[in-house]
C-alpha cells in the first residue's frame, strides 16, 4: 500500500489541473483587493454566496449532512473566513500578504483534529508551528499603512475559521463537497447580509453599491462565485477522490507563491527581503508538517 502511494504520480492533466486550481486561489487576492474598489466587503461576500447558491440549489441534490452541520460550516467559511478577510483586506492587511496568512489554518485544523481527538503535539509538528509563527512574527514587526497589526490579526481569525470550517466538513462524513459548498452557502448569505445591512449604510447603502458597480465588479463577484468557490471546490474534490491525499495535498503550498506573485506584478505590492523571509518560513512550517512523517520513513529505510 505505501509503495504504491509512494510510486504515485499525476497525470500531467490532472496536475495541470492542480495548477488551475492553486492559481485561481492565489490570484484571486488580487480580484479580491479589485472588486472591493466597488462592493463593501460583507455585501461583497454576501454577493459571492448568493450567486454559489442561485440557481444551482435547484439542480444540485442535498448532501448527506444534517442542517446544524451545514448551517456551522456556512457560517464558519462565509462570514468567519471570508467575510472578515474580505473587511481585512479592505485597507487593513496587503493582499499578498493576506495569501501567506491564511495558510495558518493548516494548523487551526491540527490545533482542532487534536482537541476532539484528543491527541497529543508531535515534535515535528510543535518545530513546524515555530517556524511558521516565526514568519508570522516578522509579519507583525513589519505593519504599515498596507498592512496593519488589526489586518494581521483579522487574515489569522480568517485562518481558524477555516479551521473550524474544515473540521465541520469532516464530521459530515463523505458527502459530495461541490452539494456541500451549494447547499451550504444558504447559510452564509443571512448573517453576511445582517452584517451589511447594519454596518455598510443599510438597504440604502447597501443598493447603492449594486447600481453604481461597473460590470468589471460583478465580474469579480462571478469570479468569486463560479471559479473560485465552485469550480475550486468542486475540481479540488474531485481530485482528491481520484489519488491519494499525500499526492494532492502540496499544491495548496503554492497558493502564497501565486498571491504575493500576482500581488506584486498586478497591484504593484512590493516584495522586500523581510516579507520574502516571512513567506519562507510560514511555508517551510508547513511543508515541515506535511512531509517530516513520509521523509522519517524514508530516512528509516535508508
Amino acid at each position: 500500500m505505501n509503495s504504491s502511494h509512494k510510486s504515485h504520480q499525476l497525470p500531467l492533466s490532472h496536475l495541470l489541473l492542480a495548477l488551475a486550481i492553486v492559481a485561481v486561489w492565489g490570484t484571486n487576492f488580487v480580484v479580491i483587493k479589485v472588486s472591493l474598489r466597488e462592493f463593501p466587503p460583507f455585501l461583497f461576500a454576501a454577493l459571492r454566496y448568493i450567486f454559489a447558491l442561485l440557481p444551482l440549489v435547484f439542480f444540485v441534490p442535498r448532501p448527506k449532512a444534517s442542517w446544524k452541520n451545514l448551517c456551522l460550516y456556512g457560517c464558519a467559511i462565509g462570514v468567519g473566513q471570508f467575510g472578515v478577510m474580505y473587511f481585512a483586506i479592505d485597507g487593513k492587511i496587503s493582499p499578498g500578504l493576506a495569501s501567506l496568512v491564511i495558510q495558518t489554518q493548516v494548523f487551526f485544523t491540527i490545533g482542532f483534529a487534536m482537541f476532539f481527538a484528543k491527541e497529543g503535539l508531535r515534535l515535528y509538528q510543535a518545530v513546524a508551528v515555530a517556524i511558521a509563527m516565526t514568519g508570522l512574527g516578522i509579519i507583525a514587526l513589519h505593519t504599515d499603512a498596507n498592512t496593519t497589526f488589526v489586518g494581521l490579526a483579522l487574515v489569522l481569525f480568517s485562518g481558524f475559521s477555516w479551521g473550524v470550517a474544515n473540521t465541520v466538513s469532516r464530521r459530515a462524513g463523505a458527502i459530495n463537497m461541490f452539494s456541500y459548498v451549494v447547499w451550504a452557502s444558504a447559510f452564509s448569505i443571512p448573517p453576511l447580509l445582517l452584517i451589511s445591512w447594519f454596518f455598510e449604510g443599510g438597504t440604502e447603502g447597501m443598493a447603492s453599491a449594486m447600481t453604481s458597480a461597473t460590470a468589471w465588479g460583478w465580474a469579480g463577484v462571478l469570479w468569486q462565485s463560479w471559479a473560485n468557490t465552485l469550480f475550486g471546490y468542486a475540481a479540488w474534490g474531485w481530485l482528491l477522490s481520484k489519488h491519494p491525499a499525500a499526492v494532492v495535498a502540496p499544491a495548496p503550498l503554492l497558493v502564497p507563491i501565486f498571491g504575493m506573485g500576482a500581488s506584486a506584478f498586478f497591484l504593484s505590492e512590493p516584495l522586500p527581503l523581510w516579507k520574502m523571509m516571512a513567506a519562507g518560513l510560514v511555508i517551510t512550517g508547513l511543508i515541515i508538517n506535511l512531509f517530516w512523517p513520509s521523509l522519517k520513513k524514508g530516512l528509516a529505510k535508508a
